[in-house]
């Protein structure tokens, strides 16, 4: 019988998110996820075009969260810093105190 070599777990195409910048747009909310890695992830956020800006900043705040969980089995933190527009909000996504993402030589 041949066996098949065990593939190492292919890491995700977007790195772990380091920061979130958040715009409030006349055609809805938008957002960028920069990454550790040095990208940039972009599109409009899930949220009717009326929303609240914090719960627009939490609506974000929870998919950078349950992304970084899902695709690194890593749990982050978000902080937002104080606005410098009314219509823009940036953050700081830092690893959880304790967590270390996964080596991306680590075997599934």
């Amino acid at each position: 019988m041949v066996r098949r070599k065990k593939e190492k777990k292919k890491r995700p195409d977007w790195g772990i998110p380091k920061g979130i910048v958040l715009l409030a747009t006349p055609e809805g909310w938008h957002h960028s996820v920069l990454t550790m890695e040095g990208g940039m992830l972009c599109g409009r956020l899930d949220v009717p075009t009326n929303t609240d800006p914090q719960d627009a900043r939490a609506a974000a705040a929870r998919m950078v969260t349950e992304l970084a969980r899902d695709f690194h089995d890593t749990n982050v933190e978000v902080s937002w810093d104080p606005p410098q527009e009314p219509w823009s909000w940036t953050a700081q996504v830092t690893l959880a105190a304790g967590d270390e993402p996964a080596s991306p030589d680590t075997e599934g």
